[in-house]
């Protein structure tokens, strides 16, 4: 086989294999993700909890990296302390050890009817979990076809000159095997892909123990890094839980390499076959590690606090971007209308984005009540206020001057925005803040169908809100269509939400009856917040004749 060719065949089951292991992530995440995370919040109430939680997602996620994002949003909440996000994080590293287990063997006659099965569900069937299940079907089928396609791809190399080269070098120098490994997992960013392409390059021969045996440690140590190199962009707290794992992972596999200089780590009792000895070390390893870094959670977030000390309390302007930007309003081109106005649609749109950045984690407050992300949050609407103010300033000072009917009519609809804009600020802070406030002052918790209700209610309005600031600022007919059709199906939900919460009242479920109010009163404003942002949408469909003077049948 020519060399070009056969890269091309390597690259493409590789690559099938790391798309396989996303599509079956993103399944898990779209129908079950809400439940998955009331399970991790319902394990808050020790270490050996938190890790046994840690542990199970990671297997029905298939990522170790996904329930480390999930558990660092946590952190930063403060739903959860940095210790026992640190044991969770050990147990989803077990976890995703147990998915390479249970991956490795032989299941390439289920392919066929995994692929049936999946495709089945996922194109004839309109149900949103059913069709996600199917999903997951396919991604582990393509799991498994993966491997079978690495197989035959490297089968040419078993009879390859230059193969032994390479081995007998790694075999002689466990420190490079090891720093390879570690490379190529945080390349393509999981530790359960490279293992598996690992174990298929085992069962073809291709890895004598001497060289798997560090390319396992180089595994560990890379999947660390790859969860601090996702999470560099959250709050201090999140992350220093994948810090603290990367310190006991990295730690661990560095001073087996150390042992590897000098001595063989003996692994053939572990297994008959070199493939099979390095999946069950890579699981001997993580479990051992887990077993003997939970009783020191508490002193490795201390450490991580040195590591990472809390930062000087910094303006709001200065944490965030937008806010640090100066005004987007053109004082010197009052002559010009067309101008001002553009100009003031670029603020009202900064405006937009602000509101947005204080709506984005309004249910990981809700959740966790961390009161100083909760004041920082509530600090924001002082920007919006005065954002409208200069907006609604601005543009009458525009309208003292020879406008066109059309520009007169721009004025007052970005106006009206701009105030819809402000009571969304006003419903954030008065409403769900304070909500979010008193549930964490009394110690509250959601039911698990309310919590997920209301989290799927407050992603659709979030969905809409961008939606909303792309007709504003597109004026395009169809998505403001589409827009103005959201506010009946978020109608709806609303309705399907209070029917299904006023049905658990019935049934006597306690989370719901402590939360009542609560409930209500959140997605109250959810549905509120979602018809002041349709408002952007009106103008443009009166406009273009699309939209009806009234929603009154006309009387027989």
């Amino acid at each position: 086989m020519l060399p070009v060719v056969f890269l091309i065949h390597l690259a493409g089951a590789v690559m099938l294999l790391l798309w396989a292991v996303r599509m079956v992530r993103t399944g898990v995440e779209r129908a079950h993700g809400a439940r998955l995370k009331a399970a991790l919040r319902g394990a808050k109430g020790g270490n050996i909890q938190m890790a046994a939680a840690g542990t199970l997602l990671a297997v029905i996620m298939q990522s170790s990296t996904a329930v480390g994002m999930l558990v660092a949003g946590f952190v930063a909440s403060g739903i959860i302390t940095v210790a026992t996000g640190i044991a969770a994080r050990m147990g989803a590293e077990l976890g995703s050890a147990l998915v390479v287990k249970i991956l490795s063997f032989d299941l390439s006659g289920l392919i066929p009817l995994l692929l049936l099965i999946g495709a089945t569900m996922f194109l004839k069937f309109e149900s949103r979990k059913i069709r996600q299940t199917g999903r997951i079907v396919l991604g582990i089928a393509f799991i498994l076809l993966s491997l079978e396609m690495v197989g035959q791809a490297t089968e040419p190399l078993r009879d390859s000159s230059m193969l032994p080269a390479m081995v007998g070098y790694l075999r002689g120098d466990p420190l490079t095997a090891f720093l390879v490994s570690a490379a190529l997992t945080w390349i393509v960013h999981s530790s359960v892909a490279s293992m598996l392409l690992y174990v298929a390059f085992a069962a073809g021969g291709m890895l004598p123990v001497e060289v798997a045996v560090p390319m396992v440690l180089g595994a560990n140590l890379g999947g660390g890094i790859v969860a601090c190199w996702l999470t560099r962009g959250m709050e201090l707290e999140a992350q220093r839980v994948p810090l603290g794992n990367l310190l006991f992972r990295g730690g661990a596999a560095l001073i087996l390499v150390g042992v590897l200089l000098f001595h063989d780590i003996p692994i053939s009792a572990l297994g008959a076959t070199v493939a099979v000895q390095m999946v069950n070390f890579h699981l001997l390893f993580n479990l051992l590690l887990m077993v003997l870094a939970l009783p020191f959670v508490h002193p490795m977030a201390r450490l991580t606090a040195r590591v990472m000390p809390d930062a000087v309390v910094e303006t709001v302007a200065e944490q965030d971007p937008i806010l640090a930007i100066e005004s987007m309003l053109d004082h010197g081109s009052m002559e010009y209308p067309t101008v001002a106005l553009a100009s003031a649609k670029r603020e009202l749109l900064r405006m937009g984005e602000i509101v947005t950045a204080m709506y984005h984690p309004i249910m990981e407050l809700m959740d966790g009540g961390n009161l100083d992300k909760i004041a920082r949050v509530r600090a924001l609407d002082e920007q919006v206020n005065k954002k409208h103010t200069d907006i609604k300033l601005f543009i009458a000072k525009v309208n003292r001057g020879p406008l066109s009917e059309a520009e007169v009519r721009l004025g007052m609809d970005m106006t009206d925005f701009s105030i819809n804009l402000e009571r969304v600020g006003d419903v954030i802070v008065k409403s769900l803040l304070a909500l979010a406030e008193e549930r964490a002052r009394k110690g509250l918790h959601f039911s698990a169908d309310g919590w997920e209700e209301m989290c799927s209610l407050h992603a659709r309005v979030e969905a809409n809100m961008q939606l909303a600031l792309n007709v504003l600022i597109s004026g395009d007919v169809p998505s403001a269509r589409q827009l103005v059709r959201e506010k009946e199906i978020m109608r709806k939900m609303e309705r399907q939400s209070h029917d299904r919460h006023l049905e658990r009242l019935r049934h006597g479920e306690v989370a719901s009856i402590d939360t009542s109010d609560m409930h209500l009163e959140t997605v109250r404003a959810l549905k509120e917040i979602n018809s002041l942002l349709v408002t952007v949408a009106y103008p443009i469909l009166t406009e273009s004749g699309h939209l009806l003077e009234s929603r009154l049948a006309q009387p027989v």
